[in-house]
């Protein structure tokens, strides 16, 4: 671990058994249920967790993941029950877009090619 850099991650989650499930499906995150009320999340290339929460999301971090196929994860988070908030598009150095997991979290996924 390294000073200022980030190391963990948060996010809120009203069903912590439909957000585990999607994010396993979606990117194969692997999880430790701790109680319940948090599950952290480890093999994403940075660890983190959930917390159990019934607040609405709001002005969360955007979180980008990488993906070298976005047209195929993009096809298993809609299968998996999230939602495309921005479809793909291109910018400087690359292709993205943008999803709404079961909780309402907005993510987005990257590729270089």
């Amino acid at each position: 671990m390294q000073n200022n850099h980030i190391n963990y991650i948060e996010f809120q989650a009203s069903d912590l058994i439909a957000i585990k499930r999607f994010y396993q499906f979606s990117f194969n995150w692997s999880f430790t249920d701790y109680g319940p009320e948090y599950i952290a999340f480890s093999e994403s290339g940075l660890d983190g967790g959930f917390f159990k929460s019934d607040s609405i999301v709001k002005n969360g971090a955007l979180v980008i993941l990488y993906h070298e196929n976005l047209a195929q994860v993009q096809d298993k988070i809609i299968e998996a029950g999230g939602q495309i908030s921005k479809d793909i598009f291109s910018f400087p150095g690359g292709r993205r877009f943008h999803f709404l997991d079961p909780a309402g979290n907005e993510l987005a996924v990257w590729s270089n090619t």
